[in-house]
C-alpha cells in the first residue's frame, strides 16, 4: 500500500503542475417520466486538472480515431471512477469518453487516461 500512495500522490502532483484546467461533466441517468417518453438527466461538473494530447498513429483503430484526443487526470482528482457515459469541457468544447484505461497499483487506481472525441 505504500507505494501506491506514494505513486498516487505523485500522479496528482504532477498533473496539477503540469495540466489544465478542463470540466469534467458526471452525467448520473434520473428518472422515466411516463408521460413525456423523456429519461432526465443529472449533470455535476467541476474543474480538474489534465494533461490533453494527441492520440497516436499508432493507437489509430476501429474505435480510436486520429482526430481523438488523449486526457490524463490523477485519480485522486475524482471521487469514484470515471464512466463512458461522462464528458469532458475542453476549451468550450464537449467531448464523450471513448475509452478508459485506468493505471493502478495494488488495486488502488494511480491515474486514468481517458480517449475523447468531440
Amino acid at each position: 500500500m505504500g507505494l501506491a500512495n506514494s505513486l498516487r500522490k505523485v500522479a496528482n502532483k504532477t498533473v496539477q503542475k503540469l495540466g489544465g484546467d478542463v470540466i469534467y461533466r458526471r452525467i448520473a441517468v434520473g428518472s422515466y417520466s411516463t408521460s413525456s417518453g423523456v429519461i432526465s438527466e443529472s449533470i455535476t461538473s467541476f474543474t480538474i486538472k489534465g494533461v490533453v494530447e494527441d492520440v497516436n498513429a499508432s493507437e489509430v483503430n476501429d474505435l480510436i480515431k486520429s482526430t481523438d484526443k488523449r486526457l490524463t487526470i490523477a485519480a485522486a482528482a475524482l471521487d469514484s471512477a470515471p464512466s463512458t457515459s461522462d464528458e469532458v469541457q475542453i476549451s468550450g468544447s464537449i467531448h464523450q469518453i471513448i475509452q478508459i484505461q485506468t493505471i493502478e497499483q495494488d488495486n488502488q487506481n494511480i491515474s486514468h487516461v481517458l480517449i475523447l472525441r468531440s
